[in-house]
């Protein structure tokens, strides 16, 4: 049998807002990805990029190597993205906008945290095509994480729901299989 290389994975977070809901996510997505032992993870949080607010686009990858290095060879990207006012938010946008060729023919999960209990739908409606435009190619199966409110400790902790749990397995069953056929596409 063939020993086959685990995937890589970059996980962005969408918001540099002081007290993000959405990086709760984080951690629990971490341990369901390292329980599966198939994904090789790696987090970015825009907070941590060079993102002045006087320059935009492409020209900032070289500010951002290892970000640019990361999405060169990964094989999939998870974003996990807050809903601002039906939409993504703005830092998210700007972080992604500093690649554009080297997203192509890469899968892309998207995870919407929302306090509501819609779990963040209307953002998805406008991170769809983003990401799209990009040149990403979308798992068909999102994770929506709604009342995100009520499944948090006063320490930041997400108690995730068993539904909750499944859905994680679904999408990262999704995920891994689209990012696996689209690196064998891409060899």
């Amino acid at each position: 049998m063939t020993e086959h290389k685990p995937l890589s994975v970059v996980l962005l977070l969408g918001t540099v807002r002081e007290g993000r809901r959405s990086e709760a996510v984080v951690p629990w997505l971490q341990e369901k990805i390292k329980e599966r032992g198939d994904m090789d993870l790696t987090i970015f949080d825009p907070r941590d990029m060079t993102l002045p607010m006087d320059h935009e686009g492409e020209d900032l990858k070289e500010q951002n190597p290892k970000f640019k290095t990361a999405v060169e060879n990964m094989d999939a990207m998870i974003i996990v993205s807050p809903e601002y006012n039906h939409s993504y938010p703005g830092s998210l946008k700007r972080a992604l906008d500093i690649l554009f060729p080297e997203y192509a023919r890469k899968a892309v999960g998207l995870v919407s945290v929302s306090k509501g209990n819609f779990g963040g739908v209307r953002m998805l409606e406008h991170l769809h095509a983003l990401v799209h435009a990009l040149g990403l190619i979308e798992s068909k199966a999102d994770l929506m994480v709604p009342n995100v409110i009520n499944i948090r400790d006063e320490e930041g902790t997400l108690h995730p729901t068993t539904e909750m749990n499944e859905r994680a397995d679904a999408f990262l069953n999704e995920l891994a299989w689209l990012a696996a056929a689209l690196r064998w596409g891409r060899q």
